[in-house]
């Protein structure tokens, strides 16, 4: 994967898993994946990969920057 597009999928990533957290504890209703626990924990192992995600693609930007500044020099 391209690493600057870490960070925007890491947010995608961490945004699916904070909806299907808040459906599976039933705060979001009308689907059939309201009020299932299961879901509730996927959502959270959602949420914690985005955002390892993004850390690693910030990470990784940060290095590419430094590299490119002491290159520079």
């Amino acid at each position: 994967m391209n690493r600057t597009l870490l960070k925007p999928v890491g947010v995608l990533v961490a945004l699916v898993g904070l909806l299907w957290t808040l459906q599976g504890t039933g705060v979001l209703g009308g689907s059939a994946m309201s009020g299932v626990a299961f879901w509730a924990f996927v959502g959270i192992v959602l949420i914690i990969g985005g955002v390892a995600l993004y850390v690693l693609g910030e990470r990784t930007l940060r290095a590419r920057r430094r590299d490119r500044d002491d290159s520079g020099s």
